[in-house]
């Protein structure tokens, strides 16, 4: 049985803006019976293992909260949200299932939209093992951005994982359809809501600087300017070519290469 409790992480020591707070009192609501905690600088080893020394040293909380949240559900168990998720609905029907997982969009998971788990899960221990093995930093000196979706999608398709188009059991963990976590667009902004919902990710996105989330703020305009399916691919052509450009005229072919190996676009 999952244990009654949800963690999330917050390191940097700032306070809590109001989408966080908010998503939090959600919890509240349709979870009233859990205990919540916040896991920081305070009672995480931040020494625990490579990867996150030097993400924590670069300032880069976000990738920290990568590797805390499956450090903390082998260890402890129960649930984990990332703090830009919102309970909009009561998630007996899915916690009664057993270890838990959801999908961004067809092909990737995302770990932040929600995790349920009882302690010592398998594949957890498998995704902390991979993490052991990386670095933060590459070798050029540039940060390592690999996401945490990507990482998983990665280690899931090794246990077979293909689409997300369907409820399925990967590893031992319910993996479930965007519509149920993630019915909302990351590039495009459209909300998608279906009685099959039961969070919302409002991808606050902590771990983009201003100027990329002036970014994606110019594509959800994009979106909402151009009607139908023009507009929602002139966004997603938008953020993927802006990224992309940034990169080439700054020299960062160490994340191009990055992305296109994650892919399977290019060779190693």
């Amino acid at each position: 049985m999952i244990p009654k409790i949800i963690h999330y992480c917050w390191f940097g020591g700032n306070l809590l803006p109001e989408l966080a707070q908010k998503c939090i009192e959600s919890w509240k609501v349709y979870l009233p019976d859990y205990k919540i905690k916040e896991w920081n600088e305070s009672n995480f080893d931040l020494n625990c293992c490579t990867y996150v020394k030097e993400a924590y040293e670069a300032k880069k909380w976000a990738f920290v909260s990568d590797y805390a949240r499956f450090w903390i559900l082998y260890t402890y168990g129960g649930l984990y949200f990332d703090t830009d998720v919102e309970v909009i609905k009561d998630m007996s029907d899915i916690i009664k299932n057993g270890a838990f997982m959801g999908c961004e969009r067809s092909d990737k998971c995302n770990s932040g939209l929600g995790l349920g788990a009882e302690p010592g899960l398998g594949l957890y221990k498998e995704i902390l093992e991979n993490y052991h093995r990386s670095h933060f930093l590459n070798n050029d000196g540039s940060n390592n951005y690999e996401t945490v979706v990507d990482r998983i999608t990665n280690i899931l398709k090794e246990h077979g994982f293909e689409d997300c188009n369907t409820i399925q059991k990967i590893a031992d963990i319910m993996i479930y359809p965007s519509e149920y976590f993630c019915p909302m667009e990351y590039e495009t902004g459209k909300l998608n809501v279906t009685e099959n919902s039961y969070t919302i990710h409002w991808y606050d996105a902590s771990w983009l600087d201003e100027r990329m989330k002036r970014r994606r703020a110019r594509s959800v305009k994009i979106r909402n300017t151009i009607d139908g399916k023009i507009g929602i691919r002139l966004s997603k052509i938008y953020m993927t070519g802006s990224y992309y450009w940034e990169w080439i005229t700054t020299g960062k072919w160490s994340i191009i290469k990055q992305k296109l190996q994650s892919k399977g676009k290019l060779f190693k």
